[in-house]
């Protein structure tokens, strides 16, 4: 294929080189050859007197003169299309002599394959190989709403915030009862969305305090909505036992009391 498209480049190079070799410059002098013969014939049968074939002829003169003061064209020579075919050879011996050297050796490996590998480890993976294991899990196991919050979590971790709030919305058909599962749907949706705090997410982390008024992390996402919307007093209602919650030497707890609303608990 390599071989194939570097065939095809040089040809669609020499294509275009040779449409710019030889017959421009002719054609240019047969054209204004022509015109000043066409002024002459005018003035032989008396359709320009001599004041107007003079100030022609003179006009005609000036635009033959200034095409042929400009850059003339580049074009190919003769011996050009050999430096493309060498050019075009050298880069293609060059990339198959790379690929002998880092890639001939390698066997190939299927992604499946490899996936059959990191199910086999028992640490080391990153966060896109644990997914990958799990997701093969899922496939075997589609109504294991467990295996679909560990996909959930491989993928929120592995930066795929769109295929997290997948798995969770899978995972809560089959336990919409889950506090937890709507917490992190919701926050999987804040991370989809650039970190806005959208209606979507917002009613996640409603059903999730529905369920379980103690999930911490509810909490600070619909305080932060509504201290976005300048809605103190529900600001404070979120964050208030958010803040008893954690630990008085927690950094978290000092941003969250800075930056609560006048009026609410210190």
């Amino acid at each position: 294929m390599t071989a194939l498209l570097a065939a095809l480049a040089g040809l669609l190079v020499l294509t275009g080189a040779r449409r710019g070799v030889g017959g421009g410059e002719a054609v240019e002098t047969v054209a204004a050859a022509a015109e000043l013969a066409e002024l002459d014939r005018l003035k032989a049968r008396g359709l320009l007197d001599e004041a107007g074939w003079t100030a022609a002829r003179a006009e005609a003169g000036r635009r033959i003169l200034s095409a042929q003061r400009a850059p003339a064209p580049v074009r190919a020579g003769a011996k050009d299309r050999v430096w493309v075919l060498a050019g075009t050879g050298v880069a293609v011996a060059g990339a198959l002599g790379l690929y002998l050297v880092i890639g001939g050796g390698l066997p190939d490996q299927p992604f499946e394959r490899r996936v059959d590998d990191w199910a086999t480890l028992s640490s080391a993976l990153e966060p896109q190989q644990i997914a990958a294991v799990i997701e093969r899990q899922v496939r075997e196991q589609p109504d294991n709403p467990q295996a679909l919050a560990m996909l959930g979590a491989a993928r929120f971790e592995a930066g795929d915030a769109i295929g997290a709030a997948s798995a969770f919305r899978r995972m809560l058909a089959l336990t919409p009862g889950d506090a937890q599962g709507w917490a992190r749907l919701g926050e999987s949706l804040v991370r989809a969305n650039g970190g806005a705090i959208g209606a979507d997410a917002e009613a996640a982390f409603r059903e999730s305090l529905k369920l379980d008024p103690s999930q911490l992390g509810a909490l600070y996402f619909l305080g932060e909505a509504a201290l976005a919307r300048g809605d103190a007093a529900e600001t404070r209602r979120m964050w208030t036992p958010l803040i008893a919650a954690l630990d008085p030497t927690d950094p978290r707890r000092f941003d969250l009391e800075r930056r609560l609303p006048p009026g609410g608990a210190q």
